[in-house]
């Protein structure tokens, strides 16, 4: 079981941390010390001191009984299921990926199978402390101004030193049944059906995603909590990734650690850019390294150092444009994006995960209540003679926002100042913005999100 720091340590960490602040020259950019970034984008350099987050990256407290957690905002996700598993419980929504920081999924936007039912990640925050812009550490609650504003903020309005959030209990095992869909369709009346229902053919549903590898070829994986494993439990740390099971299994039995982590090993099917489809390279690839964070850091060496895009120069081949992206669009037009999606850009496959917003984030405007599926997209295509960097993405977000949904923001945007001010409730965060951090020593959100160019 990993550590829990404890409350004296935490003070000692928001102390540093505020005179960190406090040694950022007046009027400068605030910003965080650290070398890295969950934002697909490239950090602008900076001689400027950063705020010292280095004691903010742990649990503070569980209370088990009554099924919170008082977590740093630093914290991944993976130190803290480590802390909450052996209780028998974890986060209402785990992301994918183990290194995201539960502050960076509650002012970004996390997301998993528990969606459906449970939201997105800051739904099931009942309390964090935030240090604005002007340097204060407050305390905000659901209903404040600060802290409705705050998810999808990217900074802008501040960032999370402590959140504490609700648990959940959860047994030992998954049964994962991997149901094909011939038509997209048909696929998101089932989504429906699910959502609504919370079981499939009679059977309970508790976690609810699925991939679409060819518009004829979909497929749900619903997940079913277990105390007992229905056979031996699948290992997809070895050699054969996990999104190849959902073609050959029509059933399966993780463990509920391993369910939680699934898709990290091969960061969704991302390792294929590193070899790693290929058994003869996994076998020499050592397994400690199978994860999203190494092939992430791989990924930010090639974004600076442009290694393989001057190999591709030699060899002839067209530049190539990043289509990493999530956006959300209601279930009943699902189809019409997948099927737009596949013919414009032909990106496969991709990756489906319903989820419904319990109540409106102004930051994120979603109908509350209604059912919308995030498609999960993440990539490089060729820039086509005549076209220009950026032209898939920009043609993304219009047909995104014609069929009624949303993007995520940590990754290329182009939206032009007016749409995306009217998309993500910028005249709200102005306001609060005024609040907490009246000299803007924070970065604007659009300034933050938006390639200009």
């Amino acid at each position: 079981m990993s550590d829990v720091v404890g409350w004296e340590a935490h003070a000692g960490a928001v102390a540093r941390l505020r005179a960190s602040y406090d040694a950022i020259p007046k009027g400068a950019p605030v910003r965080l010390a650290k070398r890295t970034s969950n934002l697909f984008r490239a950090r602008t350099a900076t001689q400027v001191p950063g705020l010292d987050v280095s004691g903010l990256a742990g649990v503070v407290a569980v209370d088990a009984q009554g099924r919170t957690a008082d977590v740093q905002g630093m914290c991944t996700y993976e130190d803290l299921v480590d802390v909450t598993l052996p209780h028998g419980l974890i986060p209402l929504v785990v992301p994918q990926l183990r290194s995201i920081t539960l502050g960076g999924a509650v002012t970004g936007l996390g997301i998993e199978s528990t969606s459906f039912r449970n939201g997105l990640p800051h739904e099931s925050v009942l309390e964090m402390d935030v240090l604005t812009g002007a340097g204060e550490v407050v305390t905000t609650r659901p209903g404040e101004d600060l802290f409705d504003a705050f998810p999808n903020s990217y900074g802008s309005l501040g960032y999370a030193t402590r959140l504490r959030i609700e648990l959940e209990p959860v047994p030992g095992y998954v049964a994962l049944r991997h149901v094909r869909f011939d038509d997209l369709d048909s696929l998101a009346k089932a989504v429906e059906a699910v959502v609504e229902d919370g079981r499939y053919e009679g059977v309970r549903v508790d976690g609810l995603d699925g991939v679409v590898f060819d518009p004829r070829e979909a497929y749900l994986t619903l997940a079913t909590w277990s105390d007992e494993p229905a056979g031996r439990p699948s290992d997809y740390t070895g050699t054969v990734p996990y999104f190849r099971s959902l073609q050959h299994r029509e059933t399966d039995t993780l463990t509920m650690y391993d369910y939680l982590w699934r898709w990290d090993t091969d960061w969704f099917w991302c390792s294929g850019a590193f070899g790693l489809h290929d058994r003869r390279v996994r076998r020499l690839w050592p397994r400690r390294w199978r994860r999203s964070d190494v092939y992430s850091r791989i990924i930010a060496l090639e974004n600076r150092y442009h290694v393989a895009a001057r190999i591709d120069r030699l060899r002839g081949k067209p530049e190539r444009e990043r289509v990493i992206q999530d956006i959300e669009v209601p279930v009943a037009r699902t189809p019409d994006f997948l099927r737009w999606f596949d013919a414009e850009v032909g990106m496969r496959p991709v990756w489906l995960c319903p989820l419904r917003a319990s109540r409106a984030w102004p930051s994120y405007p979603l109908e509350p209540g209604a059912t919308y599926v995030n498609v999960g997209f993440w990539g490089t295509v060729p820039i086509e003679a005549g076209a220009r960097d950026g032209d898939v993405n920009r043609a993304v977000e219009a047909r995104v926002t014609q069929l009624g949904g949303h993007k995520s923001l940590y990754s290329d945007a182009y939206y032009d100042r007016e749409t995306f001010d009217r998309l993500y409730g910028v005249a709200n965060q102005r306001r609060v913005k005024q609040q907490t951090d009246p000299d803007h020593r924070l970065t604007g959100l659009y300034e933050k999100a938006v390639n200009r160019r």
